[in-house]
């Protein structure tokens, strides 16, 4: 279907821009590299090069192009050789996209310029030079790598100038859908679950690729829709909900560990615990309603109820760091170098911290003895849930359950030692 058409994709040197490159490469597709790793980068694989490589090996013909969708002139000189090449352009991919989940205290300007660059101008500055191209083709089509814009706050609350970035991509394709109905086809592409990536393993580390499924599943969605015809115009698609209309039914083929639970992406509220999201965004986790519940004799009896209950040590947030203090050991600390501050909200909350990085290590209520490199705030349930291995770290995060400031490195080591401390919980 896509044989001998031209795609201009950004961001194609490696994973998602390139799986769908991947894909129409196989229809004989044309596909232009709008990428800006020229040269091997030391952390993450392939270049615009490697990419070409692939992509002729799988039946298309590449133009790699050297492009930083923050400078304009890369963008107008790559889209006058892509139809210097090729003869015109019929598809624009704006996949290029930066990432930092960071609150608005913690977030560098340089970061966020970053963010607002590639996002927000890179999409619109890349579309604006492929349209009087585009307009040109029988079948044109703009695809976003962008969400559906959800302005439930949770989503805004943890890493504002992100959720802006993306948000500022579903726009463009709001505003160009409408402007150009008739002519080029407008829509986004959204990922129901984590796709694995060499930011995911940057942003969740080793062993979160179980919980992610792989490219592919973005691709033959984009597929989908690269080929349906232009009226189809102005969609915020999420891909397992159209590979389903398209009469896929088995997804294990894209998952990396097939019956593993996967984490939901940002910006999705349908959750895999629909109920426990739901109460908790009118206030509440449901263990703390739970708990009201039960108080509801009078004001009286429920505050003597919470201070008892704060008192005890043998409370379920005091018992889990009763157990962390008893299973640590020279190796953990030595392997960590981190100390962990909790700030926690319900039955039990307060200061609580874990010492990693002190001889010894050690764990309790209150400040930690030297200055945290993290700190987590969240409920005392999901706290507990955490620690008791039934609610991932990576998966409270981007649910907006937990919250972390500091050293993601370090917050990412503590998803590991919760695997080795759970067994004792």
């Amino acid at each position: 279907k896509l044989a001998g058409c031209t795609l201009f994709i950004t961001g194609a040197s490696r994973g998602i821009g390139k799986a769908i490159a991947l894909k129409a490469a196989k229809d004989g597709a044309n596909i232009v590299i709008a990428a800006k790793t020229a040269e091997p980068h030391h952390t993450l694989p392939g270049t615009i090069y490697t990419a070409a490589e692939e992509i002729e090996a799988a039946g298309g013909k590449a133009l790699p192009c050297i492009v930083n969708v923050r400078e304009e002139q890369q963008i107008i000189n790559a889209v006058e050789k892509a139809v210097k090449t090729f003869g015109g352009i019929d598809i624009l991919v704006n996949n290029a996209s930066a990432i930092s989940l960071t609150g608005t205290l913690e977030t560098a300007t340089k970061k966020v310029n970053l963010m607002m660059d590639v996002n927000v101008r890179g999409t619109y500055l890349t579309s604006k030079a492929c349209l009087p191209h585009l307009r040109k083709s029988k079948n044109p089509h703009i695809l976003n790598l962008s969400p559906p814009m959800n302005l439930n706050p949770m989503w805004f609350k943890n890493h504002c100038a992100y959720t802006i970035s993306k948000y500022g991509m579903s726009m463009c394709v709001l505003g160009m859908a409408e402007e150009f109905r008739g002519e080029v086809a407008v829509n986004a592409l959204w990922p129901k679950t984590a796709i694995h990536t060499a930011a995911m393993d940057m942003l969740g580390g080793a062993g979160i690729e179980k919980q992610c499924r792989k490219t592919d599943i973005l691709a033959d969605a984009a597929y989908c829709i690269l080929t349906k015809p232009k009226s189809f115009t102005g969609n915020f698609i999420i891909d397992e909900v159209l590979l389903r209309e398209e009469g896929v039914k088995d997804f294990d083929v894209y998952a990396i560990a097939p019956g593993h639970p996967l984490i939901p992406d940002f910006f999705l509220d349908v959750e895999t615990d629909t109920t426990a999201m739901k109460q908790e965004r009118y206030g509440a986790a449901p263990e703390d309603k739970k708990l009201s519940r039960s108080q509801q004799e009078g004001a009286d009896g429920a505050k003597v109820k919470t201070e008892s209950a704060a008192a005890k040590p043998s409370g379920p947030v005091a018992e889990t760091f009763r157990v962390i203090q008893g299973a640590m050991t020279e190796e953990y600390v030595r392997s960590t170098q981190g100390v962990f501050q909790f700030e926690l909200s319900g039955d039990g909350g307060g200061t609580w911290y874990i010492d990693l990085k002190t001889k010894g290590g050690s764990a309790g209520f209150g400040k930690p003895p030297v200055t945290a490199d993290v700190v987590m705030s969240m409920s005392s349930a999901d706290f507990v849930k955490m620690f008791t291995g039934k609610l991932k770290p990576t998966l409270a995060f981007m649910s907006g359950k937990l919250r972390i400031k500091g050293n993601m490195a370090l917050a990412i080591k503590l998803e590991k030692m919760l695997s080795q401390f759970s067994s004792k919980l």
